[in-house]
């Protein structure tokens, strides 16, 4: 049977807030939901169907891919493939599944795109910084480790699906992509097992397909990134797209005033600054995911050439807390009180 438990609000990690409207006008068809911790954070997917055990098996299906890739791309595993690469840097290609190949190839892509604001091999900074205790590290130590961080330095071997780093000490991190790659093949999953409709929250990265049971798209809220969980800047409808976003309020701490945040600049080493969130719409969830992480790395002026040049539909918060919506975003914000 389905798991209805709700998640109190304390435990929520989403940075977009789902929100489901509506009753069904056709009794066939309900909305199911349920939610494992996985990928290091809560996940959620809702489907429509006429059926319990259809939806429950279809859920279960698309959990299971969640749960493979995460087995292959966590830099906590250290028998992930992911893990195996960083064992190997320098030394050795590695020969990893077709997901993998396919996520970092799309990983260095955006990087390319992105001028290096998205690095996949920013995982030698990444491993200084601790947002749970607090420590900020030294400037010596960052700059030491900024030449291992440099995406141009990943090889492929289309021949067998291999991947090398090409120097000791570099490390991959996909924490910035693998959530929206997930989102997109558990929305896959859901498809070939029949799902017509559905949500995949990995955390932030929220990707849609269908229609809710009323024929309405799908709400999803952008979170305000000073208040609490629950209070939205934005609501979206959307239909067959997914959403995702980067901002400073998950992982931080503040010493002397300073907030010190996950999103890294690759050039620096240092949190990035001018933004408190970004959130990127597109039709696949791991371009939303890199692109939001790119778009607030590079800050206001950059990041707006970006959006621009790519046509992205983007919602961003500048760091006083003013906004900028894209002409081709607002069409899809609907009033706060439906």
């Amino acid at each position: 049977m389905l798991n209805f438990t709700l998640l109190k609000k304390s435990h929520i990690l989403f940075l977009l807030v789902i929100l489901i409207y509506g009753c069904s006008h056709e009794p066939q068809l309900k909305v199911y939901k349920k939610f494992r911790i996985v990928m290091d954070t809560v996940v959620t997917i809702t489907v429509v169907s006429p059926s319990e055990k259809d939806a429950e098996t279809a859920i279960n299906a698309a959990f299971s891919v969640i749960e493979r890739l995460d087995k292959s791309l966590s830099v906590f595993s250290p028998d992930s493939e992911i893990s195996k690469i960083n064992k190997s840097a320098g030394v050795d290609f590695v020969k990893v599944s077709e997901d993998t190949y396919q996520l970092i190839n799309a990983a260095i892509k955006i990087a390319q795109v992105s001028d290096g604001a998205f690095d996949p091999t920013i995982g030698p900074i990444v491993n200084l910084w601790d947002f749970v205790k607090k420590v900020k590290p030294h400037p010596d130590k960052i700059r030491d480790r900024l030449s291992l961080v440099n995406y141009k330095d990943v090889l492929f071997d289309d021949s067998d699906m291999s991947v090398k780093l090409k120097n000791k000490g570099m490390a991959l991190d996909l924490g910035g992509i693998a959530k929206g790659f997930a989102a997109d093949k558990a929305v896959l999953s859901l498809k070939t097992s029949g799902i017509k409709a559905g949500i995949v929250a990995c955390a932030g990265d929220i990707k849609v397909f269908g229609k809710k049971p009323d024929m309405k798209n799908w709400l999803v809220g952008i979170r305000s990134p000073r208040g609490k969980p629950e209070d939205l800047n934005a609501v979206l409808s959307l239909n067959d797209l997914a959403v995702s976003t980067s901002g400073d309020y998950e992982r931080y701490f503040i010493i002397n005033d300073i907030r010190y945040h996950h999103l890294l600049d690759p050039k620096t080493g240092s949190p990035a600054i001018g933004f408190q969130s970004v959130s990127i719409v597109n039709t696949q969830g791991v371009n939303t995911d890199s692109l939001s992480t790119a778009v607030f790395v590079l800050g206001p002026q950059k990041g707006l050439e970006l959006v621009n040049k790519m046509k992205l539909m983007a919602y961003m918060v500048y760091s006083d807390g003013s906004v900028y919506v894209t002409d081709n975003l607002k069409e899809l914000i609907v009033p706060m009180d439906k």
